[in-house]
This record gives structure tokens, sequence and C-alpha cells, in this order.
């Protein structure tokens, strides 16, 4: 599936995940009907498959992600290997009832979540969350009271999410505590969806990805932000 379509339709006003005709364009065309599961692999970083899960169970899809990708399919699976693009027909899509695990918020849920008890989930590096690291941003830092927990350290040695203990153990050492609603974000909604994902899985039930993240919070200069490290 074309990630970088879709992560460009995301970003834009009129075709973003409230456009919801838009996105029955996208996720039909590849074939998904919103009637069977659908598992997503990507290379191996798993932030590329967690987006695509995040919005497919926005929509109402049942979707997994296939801890570890395609490296770990292929050496263990023993499948046979296709090298043949696939063209798969277009089906017919409409989004389902919306019981997502993960829910969607904007840069408005996120000023209005500051003042509340919500513990907001920092998954991008040491530097951009210190300001150090600017990436195409005209501003650094992080989120007034934001937590940070690398997306990289949720992912163990052979490429796959640490178990559910030890992310519990470690959100829970962040500061994240259980019960309390939880909203994740990154720089531009990847890691942000994989923080979430790694959430859910280690129990977490009140979990929600700022999917804009922080580019888009760090171009309102009304949107506060720290510079330092914590």
């Amino acid at each position: 599936m074309p990630v970088a379509a879709w992560e460009a339709a995301a970003k834009q006003a009129d075709t973003g995940l409230d456009n919801t005709a838009h996105w029955h364009g996208l996720v039909g065309g590849l074939g998904i009907d919103g009637t069977r599961p659908v598992a997503v692999y990507d290379d191996g970083r798993l932030t590329e498959a967690a987006r695509v899960w995040f919005v497919l169970q926005h929509f109402g899809v049942l979707a997994a992600v296939v801890d570890g990708g395609w490296p770990l399919i292929y050496a263990r699976a023993g499948f046979s290997v296709e090298t043949i693009p696939a063209r798969p027909l277009a089906a017919t899509f409409r989004a389902g009832r919306r019981s997502e695990q993960v829910g969607l918020v904007t840069r408005a849920d996120v000023r209005e979540a500051l003042d509340s008890d919500a513990r907001i989930f920092d998954a991008r590096t040491a530097a951009e969350f210190a300001g150090e690291d600017l990436r195409k941003n005209a501003r650094g830092g992080h989120l007034p009271g934001a937590r940070r927990v690398g997306h990289a350290d949720l992912i163990g040695q052979d490429g796959r999410l640490k178990s559910p203990n030890e992310i519990r153990l470690m959100l829970t050492e962040a500061g994240f505590q259980a019960g309390e609603r939880i909203i994740t974000h990154c720089d531009g909604g990847g890691r942000a969806a994989l923080a979430a994902l790694a959430a859910v899985e280690a129990g977490f039930s009140k979990v929600d990805a700022y999917y804009l993240s922080f580019s888009d919070w760090a171009k309102d200069e009304s949107c506060p932000l720290v510079a330092g490290d914590v």
C-alpha cells in the first residue's frame, strides 16, 4: 500500500482523517471491504505498519500489526516469496461503527487535555524532546508535562515489540499509570501510532493518538513548548 500517499493525505485539510468519503476510496482501493480482518506488515521498522493499523482501526476495520514485520516473516514462516507487484481489485468500503482501540485527537483536544489529568506520551528521540533536533519545524522542545519514551525503546533486539510486562514497567517508570488517559504523539504520526499500539498491548485502556503530532503543534505559535530535557 502507498504509505507516502496515505501520510500526505492525512496531513492535508481537504483529505484529512475527518474526510471519511476520501478514505473510503483509499481503503477500498486496496481491496479492503471491512468484512475481513487485515494484517499489516512493513520492512521491520514497525512504525509504518502501525501508521496503517491506526488509520484502518480508526475507520472500523479489524486490523493487526505483524510483529517484527517482513524480516521475521521471511526468516521464520517459510512462505514462498512473490516478486510480481500486487494489483488488488478495488472494493466498496464504508467506515464501520468506530470501536477503535485508539482514538484520534486534534490539536484543540490536546490543548484541553493539558489542563486535565491526561498524560502526554512523547515517542520522539531525546534530541527532539530537548529541542536540539528541530527536524523541519520552526520551533522545538516538548509539550508541557510530556513524558518521553522513545519509540525505539519499545522494540527489542529481535525487532519485535517488547513484552507487555516490559512495556508496562517502562511506561510506569516514566509516570504513566493504569486507568489514566494517555495521548501519544511524535513528529509525523508513525511513531505515535506505534506508541499507542504498545500502550494498548501493555494493558492501558484509555489511549488516544495525536496523529498530526508535534509538527502540527509547533506551527501554531499559541501552543506552548518547553525546551530542555527532563
